[in-house]
């Protein structure tokens, strides 16, 4: 089976020491990326470990496929304990960062207790460089980067790095790469703010020697001749379909279609895009580089999930009103999901909805835990009892835009995600708008059918997330082509995701996670949730209060 190579290096913070250690057991049987990662912090963090506490572990994680030159391949993983959601989480970036990664000649680099001083970490395939930059403190992503551009001479594709929002802890601060690239759900930058690491930069020239069959370049022809929407309007191009559906979520959450659509959709963000925008290698290039000159607005998107929660969500039409929102989330280093939800839940508290200078107001106050930003910048399921709203979430991390009030596969998915209602854990809306071929897609609702389909679907989301592969190469990729890039039957491929979602459930059940859990602000909404619920576990082979029989637990 194809997998990464090179040890696993072992950044000490506290002591500012390094070492290497063997996991090619390891890889032999994750792969790489979020497998690796996973089973590392499933095995070298203590189960009640405090996600902003020295005993955390933050793991970067790329794949063998950052070996190749194909489409889809730029993309890298980052794993620890989420501040969010108080589990194990992963969380996936893109842009230019992983083949700097793997030029390192390491396949992961974990970052383990937390320093007295602010650091810039140098890590490099001739050793590692601790540097204090305290005259950093407070700085944004795109001085940070202008920082180690001038002092280092290392663009910010080499670069990640937190905001303000990451040095203040706040729960859903992202890490960013290649400036509006981010490691996004979970607040994976507040676990490197609380470690008091404002960057970490890879560079090299030890990339492993690792064989990726010829197939690859027929995948990446096929990537870069298709007139796909996605290349002019990137995920947005769903946003007119969600809401014929009546499945965008709007006025947090209390509505599911938005009267202003044609403000914020994806002909709303063609029109702002001013350049092809894409990731290392990939020809796909859904990218977003949009700016409106008049309002001197410039940023990358947004995505649907952003157009959603810093649009429809907040009540706001005007896409150069979102473009601003994701512009600021990406300078200060927050989750543009999870700040656009939240300031969503405000803006319903205080019905203030289109109240785009309130929207940016707070923005920054959360980035800077400032006033209310303060009680926001811990989320919504910590502080909707606070505000008087309801609690949009589930295992602490709140909704994303694919609505599963509609789409009750999907409404399955975000309640037995083990990281919460996150739309990419197995993509499964992909199969009931239908974003895939007919003889794949399943009917919006309804259950029958789709605990064994979801299972599979975490299997293959979980493979792709530990190849590296984007998972917007659904179109592209069959089961035969995985067996011929990955040399092993698909089913033993499949494996490889179960093994990781298993150590995943695991470790958050060790932390108190079970049944109770695994469920959604509207399930008695939904005839036959609880059965499908029950099937899920029966096909996952765990218990029926959700935890993992210790039979079933991977070695």
């Amino acid at each position: 089976m194809l997998h990464s190579k090179g040890p696993l290096l072992s950044v000490d913070l506290t002591a500012q020491d390094t070492h290497t250690e063997d996991i090619d057991n390891v890889l032999e049987s994750y792969i790489g990326g979020r497998g690796v990662g996973t089973k590392l912090v499933h095995d070298r963090v203590p189960f009640d470990a405090d996600p902003l506490g020295a005993e955390n572990r933050l793991v970067f994680t790329t794949g063998p496929m950052q070996a190749s030159q194909m489409s889809f391949t730029g993309r890298m993983n980052a794993t620890a304990v989420s501040p969010l959601t108080d589990g194990l989480l992963s969380s996936n970036a893109g842009g230019f960062m992983s083949r700097h990664f793997a030029d390192t000649g390491y396949s992961a680099v974990e970052f383990a207790g937390e320093s007295d001083e602010l650091l810039v970490v140098h890590v490099t395939d001739e050793g590692v460089e601790f540097e204090p930059v305290p005259d950093l403190a407070g700085a944004t992503v795109p001085e940070t980067c202008e920082y180690i551009r001038e002092e280092h001479d290392l663009d910010a594709d080499h670069v990640a790095c937190i905001g303000p929002a990451g040095e203040n802890e706040v729960r859903f601060a992202s890490v960013m790469t290649t400036e509006e690239r981010a490691f996004g759900r979970g607040g994976l930058g507040a676990v490197l703010g609380a470690k008091n690491v404002k960057a970490v930069t890879f560079d090299g020239d030890s990339a492993p020697e690792i064989e990726i069959p010829a197939e690859q370049m027929e995948i990446h022809r096929e990537a870069a001749t298709d007139d796909h929407i996605m290349k002019q309007q990137g995920t947005v191009a769903v946003m007119d379909l969600a809401n014929e559906k009546n499945g965008l979520p709007s006025y947090y959450f209390s509505e599911q279609s938005f009267e202003g659509v044609e403000g914020i959709n994806g002909s709303a963000v063609a029109d702002k895009k001013y350049k092809k925008g894409t990731c290392s290698a990939c020809a796909f290039a859904c990218k977003l580089p949009t700016r409106d000159e008049e309002r001197g607005v410039e940023t990358e998107g947004p995505e649907f999930e952003v157009a959603m929660a810093f649009g429809s969500n907040s009540g706001v039409d005007d896409i150069v009103d979102v473009m601003k929102s994701n512009q600021l989330c990406d300078d200060y280093g927050l989750d543009a999901i999870s700040a656009g939800n939240v300031v969503a839940s405000y803006l319903a508290a205080e019905d203030e909805f289109g109240n785009r200078e309130l929207i940016w107001d707070l923005v920054e106050k959360i980035a800077h835990r400032d006033g209310v930003g303060d009680t926001l910048a811990e989320g919504i399921d910590r502080t909707h009892e606070e505000l008087g709203v309801e609690n949009w979430s589930v295992k602490g991390m709140d909704f994303a835009a694919h609505e599963g009030r509609v789409l009750h596969g999907q409404a399955l998915s975000y309640a037995v995600a083990n990281r919460g209602a996150d739309h990419m854990y197995a993509t499964f809306y992909s199969v009931e708008y239908p974003l895939v071929p007919s003889d794949q897609a399943m009917e919006p609702t309804g259950f029958e059918g789709k605990a064994e389909r979801l299972v599979e679907r975490e299997n293959l989301m979980a493979l792709n997330d530990s190849g590296v592969v984007c998972k917007f190469s659904r179109d592209y990729m069959s089961p035969e082509r995985y067996e011929m890039l990955f040399d092993a039957d698909f089913e033993d491929l499949l494996a490889v995701g179960d093994r990781t979602v298993t150590l995943e459930r695991h470790f958050n059940n060790q932390r108190g996670f079970d049944e109770g859990d695994d469920t959604l602000p509207y399930a008695e909404d939904l005839p036959g949730f609880d059965d499908a619920l029950v099937e899920y576990y029966q096909v996952r082979d765990w218990n029926t209060d959700g935890t993992v029989p210790n039979a079933a637990l991977p070695s």
